[in-house]
């Protein structure tokens, strides 16, 4: 399997295949700002998130993630800025993405809209030193640099209620050059691009009796040539504290067609500031007999200034 996961990132790199480029995370509803600036400043609170990620974990060269998130209110709540740095290691790649949020928030009748930009840098880099080549003197691996930075830019809109939110979002949309290829090879059609990934998020709360509320979101994830992907999630809301739910991972796989994944997701909130959330995705597709499942740990904080109640943060 070793050699499979290789080969497959070595394709990545020297062919024009399209894929889902992106770190996914299951506990996206709580890590919005790294799909959509639009919603910096949404929890009108300043807030803190981290984030890990291990995907199909037992599988030597999986892909393992990290997002830190920061983001704001600014002038009297009609402006927030947002901060996102995301690392992600998959075999010999790793990637290091840092971006900064721009929100303008329209107060509307019976909720806010967000309208959002981003700017942001990714560094890329391929440690040819954990290839294990199966013809040697390959120029593609002795004749490639090691690393590149890569300039780029995003736009997203978010609106949100008290009960209700929806976004869309294009975080990154210029197509850099990831093949690390020389000047001779890139003359070529052996090309590697950043592809501009689309995302469509939405959410919604149901009260079903004092102490218990049900909380339906979906994530939806859209790459040119890439299989649909989407995730649906149903969670339980118990007095307003602890969150059990599920998710329904789509895609993954065009052999099998059962889905990607089951997800299962557990979040405790202390108190009206910090939250800590845990995921494990149960694999569906044909990688089930070859991982121990993907594993995630949330923390999120909000800043304070006093001890007033506050609600829709929580939620959304």
């Amino acid at each position: 399997m070793y050699k499979t996961i290789t080969i497959c990132i070595l394709m990545a790199f020297v062919g024009t295949i399209t894929a889902q480029q992106d770190a996914q995370y299951t506990q996206f509803m709580f890590n919005k700002v790294v799909y959509n600036p639009g919603y910096a400043g949404s929890a009108e609170l300043p807030s803190f998130t981290a984030i890990h990620r291990s995907q199909w974990t037992g599988l030597e060269g999986a892909p393992t993630s990290q997002a830190f998130t920061f983001h704001t209110p600014i002038q009297d709540k009609r402006v927030g800025l947002g901060l996102s740095i995301n690392h992600d290691e998959i075999g010999p790649t790793n990637a290091l993405f840092i971006a900064l949020s721009y929100a303008y928030r329209i107060p509307l009748k019976k909720g806010t809209l967000g309208i959002g930009l981003q700017g942001a840098i990714r560094h890329y880099r391929v440690d040819w030193d954990q290839i294990k080549a199966t013809h040697e003197g390959d120029a593609l691996i002795s004749n490639t640099e090691n690393s590149t930075l890569l300039p780029n830019a995003g736009v997203g809109i978010y609106y949100e209620t008290p009960t209700f939110y929806v976004g869309i979002s294009s975080p990154h949309i210029l197509q850099g050059d990831i093949s690390l290829l020389n000047t001779v090879q890139t003359a070529t059609d052996i090309q590697a691009v950043e592809e501009a990934h689309s995302y469509l998020m939405a959410g919604f709360i149901i009260p079903i009796s004092k102490n218990v509320k049900f909380k339906p979101a979906t994530l939806i994830k859209y790459v040119a040539n890439a299989p649909f992907d989407m995730d649906i999630n149903g969670s339980f809301v118990f007095m307003d504290k602890f969150w059990l739910g599920a998710t329904y991972r789509l895609g993954g796989s065009t052999v099998v067609g059962g889905g990607e994944s089951i997800d299962l997701v557990a979040q405790y909130q202390i108190g009206n500031s910090f939250r800590i959330g845990m995921a494990y995705d149960i694999t569906l597709s044909e990688l089930k007999d070859y991982n121990n499942g993907s594993y995630e740990l949330l923390l999120q904080y909000y800043i304070q200034k006093d001890r007033t109640r506050f609600t829709n943060p929580r939620f959304f």
